[in-house]
């Protein structure tokens, strides 16, 4: 008698499990926190820290995130065209526009 074993499911990489939004993100906010946190220790005001670490970051995520960007606009694109069909509050309103009209 032998016995088999099975092998366990494949477990995906982090990175495949979250999606390019929540990746996208958190890098951006990252780079804006870890540029924020530089000026600051370089001594500028906050305000001017917050100015300038916006305006590096969203160049930086410009120039660097395109394949990143474009994921998560094919993201939005295909839910978008998922959700179209659905809408959940049609029949509802349907029915009280036609109450309406019954009146």
């Amino acid at each position: 008698m032998t016995i088999q074993r099975t092998m366990p499911p494949i477990v995906r990489t982090y990175t495949e499990r979250v999606t390019p939004w929540i990746r996208y993100s958190l890098i951006r906010l990252g780079l804006f926190a870890g540029i924020f946190s530089l000026l600051m220790v370089l001594g500028l005001v906050w305000w001017a820290s917050a100015l300038f670490a916006t305006v590096m970051s969203f160049a930086a995520s410009y120039i660097f995130f395109h394949r990143l960007r474009d994921q998560v606009a094919s993201d939005l694109a295909q839910r978008l065209t998922q959700s179209k069909g659905k809408d959940l509050d049609a029949a509802s309103e349907d029915g009280a526009i036609d109450s309406e009209r019954d009146r």
